[in-house]
């Protein structure tokens, strides 16, 4: 089962007990459905709870419709239609339509309470919605083919500040919302508070996860840097004692070179503890540069000068 189906199953669950806000979702039902106009409404969908959810939804008010399931290669789809001319008449008196309107506008007289635009969002999102794996993206969607119900719709969802977004999508009007707090504050308002926990609990695996790999990368990088420091060093050393310039240095810088070789793999600080008396890692650092130079100066005057590289 995908997380969009969960969410609508948890949607489900929710009881909706005022008689204004039962009739708020069902209208949401008639706005978000395939069509809704003088000849019924029909709404298709996969879910087949969500299609004897809108029935019951228009039997408690009082408008009867019927439940079909209709097989698609792709698997079947439940359609909830009211057909009947008798009930579509009911039906257009309770949410104050004619069914002839050139253009669907949500009415606001249809919400007598504070909690029916909840019921009717909620509604809307078994109708027309669908949501991402949290595991793979953050993403809520409502889809509608009626350009005036997104607006309305996305007005709705701002004015409760989920901060929604609309694009033209394939033809359809897409309403999304992206940022993760803002849906999981939508789903809990919708009735589905174990999918919001859920999305919580994957912001929080991928943040830890995030900060572990920030840490581990920034590990290995100092690590792959320090051993490439070491590396350089044990080379000068070798180049200055294959030169016999080892000796030429001060007592100090010698020592230092023992000690680098003979404990070849110790990081800078573990290194300068093994100094009698032990030295500080900058004092280290600032020998093992030395070291470096004296190797340096040594390639400089093994060169051949710019008249005997002519005259060879």
């Amino acid at each position: 089962m995908s997380f969009s189906q969960e969410v609508k199953n948890e949607i489900l669950r929710r009881k909706i007990s005022k008689p204004c806000c039962n009739m708020a979702a069902a209208y949401a039902v008639a706005c978000f459905g395939k069509y809704f106009d003088d000849r019924g409404v029909v709404l298709q969908t996969e879910n087949e709870g969500v299609a004897h959810f809108a029935q019951k939804l228009y039997r408690r008010c009082g408008v009867q419709g019927t439940v079909v399931s209709k097989e698609r290669p792709t698997g079947p789809v439940y359609e909830f239609s009211v057909k009947d001319p008798d009930e579509v008449a009911k039906m257009l008196a309770l949410f104050g339509h004619t069914g002839k309107e050139p253009t669907l506008r949500i009415r606001p007289e249809n919400f007598k309470c504070q909690n029916c635009m909840q019921a009717f969002i909620a509604t809307a999102f078994l109708c027309c919605g669908t949501m991402t794996d949290p595991e793979k993206s953050y993403n809520l969607e409502f889809l509608s083919t009626r350009h005036y119900l997104s607006q309305q719709l996305e007005a709705m969802l701002a004015e409760h500040n989920f901060h929604p977004h609309r694009a033209l999508r394939k033809g359809a009007n897409t309403i999304y919302i992206k940022a993760a707090d803002h849906i999981e504050d939508l789903l809990t308002f919708m009735g589905a508070g174990g999918a919001a926990m859920r999305i919580m609990d994957q912001r929080m695996y991928n943040e830890m996860r995030n900060k572990t790999n920030r840490l581990s990368n920034c590990e290995t990088a100092n690590i792959s840097k320090s051993v490439n420091a070491a590396v350089q060093v044990q080379l000068a050393i070798e180049k200055l004692q294959a030169a016999g310039a080892l000796n030429t240095l001060p007592e100090t810088l010698r020592h230092t070179a023992r000690l680098r070789m003979q404990y070849p793999d110790l990081p800078l600080a573990k290194l300068a503890q093994k100094f009698d008396p032990p030295v500080s890692k900058a004092g280290l650092s600032h020998r093992m540069k030395k070291i470096q130079e004296a190797a340096a100066r040594l390639d400089a005057a093994s060169e051949p000068t710019e008249k005997e590289a002519t005259n060879a």
